[in-house]
């Protein structure tokens, strides 16, 4: 994958933005309710599919070397492979699935959303999985713990993030976001 330094700028650029709006949360048991996931679909909708998950895995990159970015300030290698560190890698899916249904379909708000939608879907999917076999939960327990609770608040963050994410990259100049 041949990136240019525009690209490379504006993924890390990307990737700091990821780590300031994750410190925005509301503890909710063992998962928070963060912006994380607004933030990387926002990314993704505005950068493309190789640029925005080129940002996504430097933010994770910060968080695993030990660069607070992670929800709360935290961050380190037991946050990755902890109890939730399948949203973190859920993250990465979200970003390259997200980014290819916008490349696509038609440029317009409906499937920005509706891509969003989809990611956010993958990210819950990722994090409860992970609870599944990270946390020995049964199915219905991981579900319960890492779907349930967040479909509500994940919808209206999708909703937001491709609203946002398309009007912002229609309104910015063809080399600073992605563009059909």
């Amino acid at each position: 994958m041949k990136l240019s330094s525009r690209e490379m700028v504006l993924a890390g650029m990307f990737a700091a933005a990821i780590g300031v709006l994750s410190q925005f949360t509301i503890p909710f048991g063992p998962i928070p309710l963060t912006l994380q996931t607004f933030a990387v679909g926002f990314v993704v909708t505005v950068l493309g599919k190789k640029t925005g998950t080129l940002a996504i895995l430097i933010y994770l990159l910060m968080g695993f070397i030990g660069l607070p970015v992670f929800a709360g300030g935290s961050a380190g290698i037991g946050v990755v492979f902890g109890p939730t560190g399948g949203f973190l890698v859920g993250f990465i899916f979200n970003g390259l699935v997200t980014g290819w249904l916008i490349e696509k379909t038609p440029t317009n708000y409906f499937w920005s959303i509706l891509a969003n939608v989809a990611g956010a879907f993958i990210t819950l999917f990722f994090g409860s999985l992970w609870l599944k076999f990270g946390a020995s939960l049964p199915w219905s327990g991981a579900f319960s713990a890492g779907m349930i609770p967040f479909l509500i608040p994940g919808l209206i963050k999708a909703v937001a993030a491709g609203y946002l994410g398309h009007l912002i990259s229609q309104r910015l100049p063809r080399s600073f976001s992605y563009s059909k």
